[in-house]
């Protein structure tokens, strides 16, 4: 297949030919009640892959790609090293090729080798050395010219006690190299656009590699009996009907296709902002009056009373090429000096859209030193549907609701509004590829104020790199202070729910394959249970662990139309597990390229859920995400971890880790490895959903 340039990494991607596949297992179709429509899907288990690859070519033009540089003089050496780490090239004017294990400590004209000269010896007959450069090596002794090379690194091909130099001029890149290191905002959402394809273009493609591949030919598949049909395989669907929302003045609506918006609506629970300012450190890119302004016109429209700002603070020339930290810290003098108190509000402009050096120092002071509950925007074609979008946000963060499902408020969700239940999403965040010395990030956000499963709160922690199981659930109270993760959502819970205990904990975990699923039983459930018994050694609630999976393969097509399949769909036969309880769920509306369902395993049911109750709990909490007016494809308690361990991951960037200990989280067993941990909440925004 054609492979294009991905642009300013220096890499490509292309479609690569997936693997053969695997016939799917085969059971009865379960029974589905009257009252649900049914549709008919074919389905492939075989699916298109793509990958990032290096562009072949000399080194010093992928890193200026990659490093988006000038010139070669310009280049970030400390981060070219980790780029091209383990990456092979070929060496001219030989064509050998080798691995690269590194670059020179220093520059080709001042890095010395010793070279042996053949026809001087010394008293003990053996061939006398000479310290020589690099660069004087090849130039003189080579014959080769190089243009540019003497100002740089050498690329070392040789082992750590005995390096091999060689000029980088002289290396090129060979093809057909995996781009395994993170990518940058940009180049993610290029590779995203760039690969997506409509559903009618991948049902083609795949049938037509089906049909050209000829699988069935294939001798050693023919030994082993393994037939492979050139069809997709039909399995029944059903399609659940959106819930049911509510939102201001006591207004119910039904979503359409997935999707709605608060056009001529109010939120359901609007917050009242009296006490607020104006952080900006975007000047002079826009006019923070006229934000304000807007803003306040915005929250009118959807009820929230908003008063004009007590000020608003523009960061000062002289401190924008300050480090981020010392800007947040000069920011926030400004704010002290003015503020005749704590605001309830900060609304804070950033001058870089994504992933810019202020937020992560600016969340912390606000969030671990003030308590302050905070919005960051970034002022660039700012209408009225970006001010709603915001206010969404603002509104979850501040206490309020924007809509939740109407069955909360009567209360009859099946199974969880007659008896108190606790919802809990789990993630765990590590960090990008090849960064091993990164921290991952886990999180845990729980549900409060039963019988509502629209508001939740979160735990973060950190713990050991690449660390994939959760291991601060449940700790002694002598550790540190900190009794984990579990003992804070329970009582948070139980204070917020009219001092009930919940009888029913329901568990959402994400990030997780087969193969971990007894982990997760083992040692994540037995840290809650334990904590449990802690609390109350009487207490034995009933669990409820379902793992949401999103990286597979599993693609579903809806016969006999170009779209994508409906949301609310659901699969549950034929392409499911023998003997477990897993079904698929679409429960979003898939606008952009194929449509990837959501894999739910019910690990542990001790609740009895039917599949019909299951199945309808796990929709309604993909529209109960505050964020947005869409369905999303997971449900929420893990989307909202996901956000709370990403946010509190920027804590770490400026933070050096002997400075960042506190008592709150981290590995503290005998031998294990020492991480630097987060720095501990202010109590007033802890139970908020900050994260949203």
């Amino acid at each position: 297949m054609d492979s294009f340039e991905q642009e300013g990494n220096g890499a490509a991607l292309e479609s690569l030919p997936p693997p053969p596949p695997v016939p799917p297992d085969v059971v009865p179709i379960k029974a589905e009640s009257d009252a649900k429509k049914i549709v008919r899907h074919p389905m492939a288990r075989r699916d298109v892959s793509t990958t990032m690859i290096i562009q072949p070519g000399p080194v010093v033009d992928f890193l200026l790609a990659n490093q988006n540089a000038r010139d070669p003089y310009s280049l970030d050496w400390n981060k070219a090293k980790r780029v091209l780490k383990n990456l092979r090239i070929k060496v001219s004017p030989s064509n050998q090729e080798y691995k690269i294990t590194g670059l020179s400590e220093q520059l080709c004209k001042d890095q010395l080798f010793s070279m042996k000269q053949k026809n001087a010896k010394n008293e003990n007959g053996e061939a006398e050395t000479l310290e020589i450069t690099i660069y004087d090596y090849f130039v003189n002794h080579r014959n080769i010219q190089l243009r540019y090379s003497a100002d740089l690194p050498c690329i070392n091909v040789g082992k750590p006690k005995r390096p091999t130099y060689i000029p980088i001029e002289l290396c090129s890149l060979v093809s057909l190299q995996r781009y395994t290191k993170a990518l940058s905002t940009f180049q993610r959402a290029s590779l995203v656009e760039k690969s997506r394809q409509k559903p009618q273009e991948r049902m083609n493609v795949l049938s037509n590699v089906l049909r050209t591949s000829n699988y069935g030919a294939e001798p050693m598949l023919k030994s082993c009996g393994v037939n492979i049909s050139s069809n997709f395989t039909q399995v029944d669907g059903r399609i659940l009907p959106a819930p049911r929302l509510r939102v201001g003045n006591g207004e119910d609506f039904f979503p359409r296709n997935g999707r709605w918006n608060f056009n001529n609506k109010k939120l359901v629970e609007p917050s009242r902002i009296e006490r607020w300012a104006v952080v900006n450190f975007s000047a002079p890119r826009c006019d923070p009056n006229n934000i304000a302004r807007d803003l306040i016109r915005c929250g009118e429209m959807k009820g929230i009373r908003i008063d004009p700002p007590f000020d608003i603070f523009n960061e000062m020339n002289q401190n924008r090429r300050l480090s981020p930290v010392v800007r947040v810290e000069k920011m926030f003098e400004q704010i002290q000096s003015k503020l005749p108190g704590a605001p309830q509000f900060l609304l804070c402009l950033l001058p870089d859209r994504k992933n810019s050096d202020l937020y992560g120092p600016w969340k912390r002071k606000n969030l671990s030193e003030y308590g302050i509950v905070t919005q960051c925007m970034a002022p660039a074609r700012v209408n009225d549907q970006y001010l709603t979008n915001l206010l969404l946000k603002i509104n979850a963060k501040l206490g309020g609701l924007n809509s939740m499902l109407t069955i909360e408020q009567t209360p009859s969700i099946p199974m969880i509004s007659k008896v108190p239940t606790i919802i809990l999403g789990m993630d765990v965040s590590h960090g990008s590829p090849g960064q091993s010395d990164v921290p991952s990030i886990a999180a845990v956000v729980s549900s409060r104020q039963w019988p509502l499963i629209s508001r939740y709160r979160a735990s973060v922690r950190t713990q050991s790199p690449k660390l994939e199981m959760i291991d601060s659930l449940f700790k002694p109270v002598s550790d540190k202070g900190d009794e984990g993760i579990m003992r804070e959502a329970l009582l948070d819970f139980y204070t917020s729910s009219g001092k009930r205990k919940p009888d029913q904990i329901i568990i959402f975990r994400d990030g997780v394959s087969e193969s971990q699923f007894n982990q997760v039983l083992n040692k994540e459930l037995d840290q809650v249970i334990e904590a449990c018994k802690f609390l109350d050694e009487n207490w034995n609630p009933k669990f409820v662990v379902i793992v949401a999976q999103k990286n597979h393969h599993t693609k579903f097509f809806q016969q006999g139309s170009p779209d994508n399949v409906l949301p609310g769909t659901v699969i549950d036969n034929k392409v499911c597990h023998p003997k477990n309880n897993d079904f698929y769920l679409c429960a979003h509306a898939g606008m952009i390229g194929t449509t990837r369902p959501t894999h739910y395993h019910v690990l542990l049911d001790q609740v009895g859920f039917s599949a019909d109750d299951l199945q309808e709990l796990v929709h309604s909490l993909s529209y109960v995400y505050q964020r947005s007016t869409t369905a999303i494809s997971v449900v929420a308690p893990i989307c909202y971890a996901h956000l709370a361990a990403s946010q509190l991951g920027q804590f770490m960037k400026f933070e050096d880790a002997s400075e960042t200990s506190s008592s709150h989280g981290g590995v503290t067993a005998p031998g294990a490895i020492s991480v630097p941990q987060l720095p501990r909440l202010k109590d007033n925004v802890s139970s908020s959903m900050f994260f949203c």
